[in-house]
């Protein structure tokens, strides 16, 4: 009830053209975490201030947002005297689909409002200019921030060459993420979450492309690195193995998932169908290499969950964009310390026996 009042306050205090905005990125929130590469677009088409027409861009490949609001208006003779409000700039390039501003001047729409510029080179502008060259009244920067913030991943990608990357890690409340292990103990993950927040993990983990982790977090806990406690796909797995020290019968191996692993040993004979290795060169710039490398395979975001020397190295280089903390209950007296990390903090509360920090790197974002 509180939040539901907080929103109706916020959205009296919109203008109309906000407020069908804010329609719009409600609408990009459904596709969310099946559009990516591409970004999450939502689009309203009003008819004296009525909606006639709704669409978002529900699957990467699929009919764009724009494309669905159009073909939702029952009588397309109304489109003449519309306006449609778009929460990203309809493309001008033919891509998986046709170029969504020449449906706008093709459905002869007059009236145009976007919330944001796209990055994509082959985009941004350009469709806002072929409308306007067709005469069409084109508005833009309405919420752009929330806009923004709603494709935070797709933008991050455009501008800085890399995926947008999200930190996680689980604590104890001495401040250790893993208790000290023993030669021939057998590989396990150390319990540190509660099944709640286990849960808010494998959520996360079908809401990005890929995962991360470092070699020592594969040998000591043969991890699967699949959404089993939340419905959503697989993210792919991403290793580090320098040495290629992470045995052939471990789980990461078991071709369930698609795995790319990053090594300096030439072990190209090992490939299977879903298991790739990617011979790399461990220095200075390993990390813009392989994020680099990752954003070229169309993996828009990427969880990194250890270990603490992977986590504190994309620290150190100020190479993340969020993180997720959780500080639990239990102690170990000793073991491997948790990274150490400042931030911009977004959110901060407790769930079930654990605290729970979100922080960003930056204040650029707010949370929709």
């Amino acid at each position: 009830m509180i939040i539901a009042f907080l929103i109706l306050q916020k959205l009296r205090k919109m203008t109309v053209e906000e407020k069908y905005m804010y329609r719009c990125l409600q609408l990009a929130q459904n596709g969310k975490e099946f559009t990516s590469p591409n970004p999450a677009v939502g689009a309203v088409i009003v008819h004296k201030s009525k909606i006639i027409g709704e669409g978002y861009h529900r699957r990467y490949g699929d009919a764009h947002a724009e494309v669905n609001a159009v073909n939702s208006v029952q009588d397309k003779s109304l489109l003449k005297d519309s306006t449609i409000y778009v929460s990203l700039e309809p493309c001008s390039h033919y891509g998986k689909t046709p170029p969504c501003a020449q449906l706008v001047i093709d459905s002869e729409i007059p009236k145009v409002v976007v919330a944001c510029t796209d990055p994509f080179p082959a985009v941004s502008g350009r469709g806002i200019k072929m409308m306007r060259d067709a005469g069409i009244d084109v508005t833009t920067g309405v919420l752009e921030k929330e806009a923004r913030t709603l494709n935070k991943e797709f933008f991050t990608a455009q501008t800085k060459n890399r995926p947008y990357i999200y930190l996680k890690w689980a604590q104890t409340q001495d401040g250790f993420i893993d208790k000290e292990r023993n030669a021939g103990e057998k590989p396990r993950p150390t319990p540190v979450s509660n099944d709640f927040s286990r849960m808010l993990t494998h959520k996360k983990r079908a809401e990005v492309d890929a995962i991360m982790i470092g070699t020592n977090t594969a040998v000591n806990d043969n991890p699967s690195l699949t959404t089993r406690y939340w419905y959503g796909k697989n993210p792919v797995r991403i290793v580090l193995d320098r040495q290629g020290r992470i045995p052939s019968a471990y789980r990461l191996f078991d071709g369930e998932v698609k795995t790319i692993i990053f090594t300096e040993k030439d072990l190209y004979e090992k490939e299977s169908e879903n298991v790739i290795y990617i011979r790399t060169v461990f220095n200075e710039s390993l990390f813009e290499n392989i994020f680099s490398i990752l954003k070229s395979r169309e993996i828009g975001s990427i969880l990194v969950e250890g270990g603490r020397a992977l986590l504190q190295s994309l620290i150190n280089k100020r190479l993340w964009d969020e993180a997720y903390i959780e500080t639990s209950t239990v102690c170990f007296g000793k073991g491997v310390k948790a990274p150490e990390i400042a931030g911009y903090v977004l959110d901060k509360r407790n769930w079930d026996t654990s605290g729970h920090v979100h922080l960003s790197i930056s204040d650029n974002y707010k949370i929709i």
